[in-house]
């Protein structure tokens, strides 16, 4: 006899966007991915190998998987994957059956040429299950995400390993290191990858699609996120030419998202040292298990010394929401990742002649302070300032920069044509491959390093002049001497950050 449910989840916030076509066929296949709470701090888990680690998930959560298992026969449910090293379950079965399962609605809508599936009410579990079960992911499947990156109206841009001279990025090439890179849609064409390499002189990169979910590598020239694909293989690789470059692609969900991030954290195959994701979405867009959810996966790439750089949006400091208020993008706003916002830079020979932040009046770098996070450890010595809406505290988005405005953006290919692109997607691959070549040069894993980076800030460029306030507007912050809430703590000065991280001087 099934057991007596109650909520675990409440009602979503907001209905999708889109016209409501009605119920989801009773009889459509869906995947979900139930995400286990850790059985103990993320502090202990420091310092383990993967082995070592996935083999002490393996023990621990033994007894959730035997819930999660009755929990299933009960109601008719498939165990289609079991990975308690990712604090994974995943399940199947007729959407008839999950609604049973989990005491809740689903319906079909169709918004800007999509089809998806949203809940309605209160989502419930059996009271056993509420103590080991942290999220349900997947019964609502519109997008999640969106990239970061702008198309520039004109302009000859960088090429992307020029962005790398610039900064001083220490000598290397990034061998033997693997960068991953998280996508949501699109795909890469080979040729276009080889085609942007000749530009810069180098030889093209090794690069492995990897799938989650049924994601795929994809590419289709009426879908925007083309470019987003280009950009990250061809500025983290042309900036780490020598490093294995993974690309993950899953669906835009929020179980896509938190899947692709865990796999790639526990991928003991291509093992990467590094991660770059250029999508996001304003934190108020989110559910509190979704959060709870990616935090912990990205809580376990500190546990494994990788290191996660996200881009912090392009929507300035409102994050493209029109509520009259300021928000931050997640996962950028995540304690456990390393936020990128955007800047202008000025080039002139091999130098910077001025960097200032990305503020285009419609468009720019996002940047703020949290809601949903608390101040972290690290920022406790920063002068953080109140969240210009509400007032309050919290974890202050970004930690760090680089150049990302469309104007003086980066020059990549993209199903067969060169474009010129902007945007905070291309500061997280930048900033990857300058950390590749790092691991590589000192043998070790930076992993999150920010700690470091606090109790040294003028390791950096300092970025003093712009606002991210849309034009006409008081939503948002000023840039000024130290960490701010448009730039963080600047923009990379690769052989300063190499010496901090223990590269060997000269």
């Amino acid at each position: 006899m099934p057991a007596q449910h109650r909520i675990f989840s409440p009602s979503t916030k907001q209905l999708p966007a889109g016209t409501r076509l009605g119920a989801v066929d009773p009889n459509e296949r869906i995947e979900i991915s139930v995400y286990l709470k850790p059985s103990h701090a993320a502090e202990a888990d420091r310092g383990r190998s993967r082995a070592m680690l996935h083999s002490a998930r393996q023990h621990d959560h033994a007894p959730a998987l035997r819930l999660i298992d009755a929990f299933a026969r009960d109601y008719g449910l498939e165990v289609v994957a079991r990975l308690p090293e990712r604090h994974l379950v995943r399940l199947a079965g007729t959407a008839q059956a999950m609604q049973h399962a989990f005491k809740t609605e689903l319906h079909s809508y169709a918004h800007k040429g999509r089809h998806f599936r949203a809940r309605s009410g209160a989502l419930s579990l059996p009271d056993a299950l509420h103590d080991v079960v942290e999220a349900v992911l997947g019964l609502d499947n519109r997008p999640q995400a969106e990239p970061h990156f702008r198309p520039a109206a004109q302009g000859t841009g960088f090429l992307p390993n020029q962005l790398g001279q610039l900064y001083q990025f220490p000598a290397g090439d990034g061998a033997g290191q693997t960068i991953g890179l998280i996508e949501l849609g699109g795909g890469f064409l080979p040729a276009d990858t080889a085609a942007a390499f000749s530009a810069m002189g180098l030889a093209p990169p090794n690069v492995v699609a990897v799938a989650v979910d049924g994601g795929r590598n994809a590419p289709t020239p009426d879908d925007g996120a083309d470019a987003e694909v280009a950009l990250d293989i061809q500025v983290a690789a042309g900036n780490a030419p020598g490093a294995l470059i993974a690309v993950y692609f899953a669906p835009n969900t929020d179980a896509g998202f938190a899947d692709a991030i865990s796999q790639a954290v526990h991928d003991s195959l291509h093992e990467p040292g590094v991660l770059s994701i250029s999508w996001g979405s304003a934190e108020t867009n989110w559910t509190a298990q979704a959060v709870s959810a990616m935090n912990n996966a990205l809580n376990d790439a500190i546990s494994l010394g990788v290191s996660v750089f996200v881009a912090a949006g392009d929507n300035l400091a409102t994050d493209g929401v029109n509520d009259g208020a300021v928000h931050v993008d997640f996962p950028a706003a995540s304690p456990y990742a390393i936020g990128c916002g955007g800047t202008n830079l000025i080039a002139s020979g091999d130098g910077i002649a001025a960097e200032t932040v990305w503020n285009d009046g419609d468009s720019g770098t996002g940047g703020g302070i949290s809601t949903l996070a608390t101040v972290p450890g690290f920022q406790q010595g920063v002068m953080l300032p109140a969240n210009a809406s509400t007032g309050g505290s919290g974890r202050g988005v970004p930690d760090v920069c680089g150049n990302a405005a469309p104007g003086t953006g980066y020059a990549i290919v993209v199903n067969g044509a060169t474009q010129v692109v902007g945007g905070t997607s291309a500061v997280a691959p930048l900033w990857a491959g300058l950390i590749a070549r790092i691991n590589a040069a000192t043998g070790q894993k930076a992993g999150f390093f920010l700690p470091k980076l606090y109790a040294a800030p003028t390791t950096l460029n300092d970025i003093t002049q712009g606002n991210n306030m849309p034009t006409g507007s008081t939503l948002g912050y000023n840039a000024g001497p130290g960490w701010d809430a448009c730039t963080g703590l600047g923009s990379p000065n690769g052989a300063r950050l190499g010496t901090l991280l223990g590269m060997p001087m000269g």
